[in-house]
């Protein structure tokens, strides 16, 4: 695509421009009753990420450098810090155990997106507590957070995701999310919002081979971080290239080797991401690319009774989006971290309990002689006539085998539960916000918070509904 430098056009153009053109009253209903889940999602997984380990060396760092106290952080042993520390240990709390939702997409060269609310929840949080915005600003910056970051993933050439060049987009492309949020939030002017994208394209990061370890959701901290700071610096007058994406030596041609103008020009809000491709919301604290495989399983056991003693064999055969080249590429688990991304763990899961949720993804569960007795019961291997259906498309194909000789068969529901096409209720995210804080929040904050979430829109400022979900 010609570009003229001299001109108001291009990709970076029309982001900005949409961005500061969008008010509250431009955006659909149904964005705003999406976004309103999303929020009591992000927040619950904010709430049960708190307690693990990555955010708490987070907390310690920022114990240690101080700062001004500007916001504060969610869950465990909260703590008011600078804007960018706060969105940072959220970030990495929201992202923690891989609870998060995430937009896929339904073309065939690309699967997984983005997680794309952790990043702009994140900063609205902080920004918004920091300016006590009203709802409808924050509701704003959100959806217009989620909506920037899932269109720069549908653009980019396909060869920045694992099994091209192997970047973790919720790192690289969420930073965008997170900057949008902030910068609207902020107030920020049409140079200066273009010139945060352009410092949030030389701050991006985040590669995939930090599956299973802490560096993960570190991908997510930074990009939430780093948004709120590339926002920040704008806004007292640190510039950038005016045309950061599409520009030679841009983001688009480094992170992607190029990128379809197609999927922006003209597209900004139409549709809205959060609407479609929309997001899953997950019922299972992992990849979710293993949620229909793990929903076929337990499927396959409740209606044949299966007993764990029964099992001689399990053969999973799925796509390249799912396995290797795909993020689900362990083996074997022997920790939480690594159950994330291990079929065999998820499988293995299901049989013995028929469930797998925070309890099951833990050390001390994985560990245990039965769970890793089972794991060596299961392969997973690529079904070509899967692959081929190209990797917009999620199917698990199972077959378990008993001591005795009997054989069972099952394959995944293309309308995954949790998926846009079979979304979770407000009802069923609020129970999982309610299991998510459970050892973190007092039973009254729960109700307080949901009954404020359930009705968002209405608040006239955040201090009610932060000071529900501060530990």
């Amino acid at each position: 695509m010609a570009l003229d430098k001299t001109a108001k056009n291009g990709v970076t153009h029309e982001m900005v421009k949409f961005v500061l053109d969008t008010n509250y009253a431009d955006l659909p209903g149904d964005a705003i009753e999406i976004a309103k889940r999303c929020i009591v999602d992000g927040t619950a997984c904010m709430m049960a990420g708190s307690k693990e380990p990555a955010p708490d060396i987070l907390r310690k760092l920022a114990f240690q450098v101080g700062g001004a106290e500007e916001a504060r952080t969610l869950g465990k042993d909260n703590m008011r810090v600078p804007l960018h520390v706060a969105a940072q240990i959220n970030g990495m709390s929201g992202h923690a155990l891989d609870f998060d939702d995430t937009a896929l997409s339904e073309e065939k060269d690309r699967s997984v997106l983005i997680h794309p609310t952790v990043q702009p929840l994140s900063a609205c949080f902080a920004v918004g507590e920091h300016l006590n915005v009203s709802a409808e600003e924050f509701l704003t910056a959100f959806i217009l957070g989620f909506e920037v970051q899932v269109k720069i993933a549908e653009a980019i050439n396909a060869d920045h995701f694992t099994g091209g060049r192997g970047f973790h987009t919720s790192g690289t492309i969420g930073i965008f999310g997170a900057t949008i949020a902030a910068g609207k939030l902020f107030g920020l002017d049409y140079k200066q919002m273009s010139n945060a994208i352009g410092m949030a394209s030389t701050m991006s990061a985040g590669v995939g081979a930090n599956h299973g370890t802490m560096s993960k959701p570190l991908n997510m901290s930074r990009a939430a971080e780093n948004g709120v700071t590339a926002a920040r610096l704008a806004s007292l007058g640190m510039d950038g290239p005016a045309h950061a994406l599409e520009a030679g030596r841009g983001f688009f041609e480094a992170f992607g080797g190029g990128y379809d103008p197609t999927k922006i020009i003209g597209r900004m809000g139409n549709p809205w991401a959060i609407i479609y491709p929309g997001t899953s919301i997950k019922p299972y604290p992992s990849g979710v690319v293993g949620h229909p495989g793990m929903d076929t399983m337990r499927k396959l056991v409740e209606k044949h009774d299966i007993k764990p003693e029964d099992v001689e064999k399990i053969e999973v055969r799925t796509g390249a989006n799912v396995i290797t080249p795909g993020p689900l590429r362990i083996l074997h688990a022997n920790n939480e971290l690594e159950a994330k991304f291990c079929v065999a763990f998820q499988m293995a899961a299901i049989v013995l309990r028929r469930k797998a949720g925070l309890t099951e993804f833990s050390d001390a569960f994985v560990q245990s002689p039965e769970c890793q007795e089972m794991q060596t019961k299961v392969t997973a291997e690529l079904d070509p006539e899967i692959v081929e259906m190209g990797k917009g498309v999620i199917v698990a194909r199972i077959t378990l085998t008993t001591k005795d000789g009997r054989t069972y068969f099952e394959q995944s529901d293309p309308h995954y539960r949790g998926g846009p096409k079979n979304p979770l209720t407000y009802e069923e995210v609020s129970d999982k916000f309610r299991d998510a804080a459970a050892g973190v929040l007092s039973e009254e904050k729960m109700e307080a918070f949901l009954r404020l979430a359930r009705d968002f829109e209405t608040l006239s400022g955040l201090g009610d509904i932060m000071d529900t979900v501060s530990a």
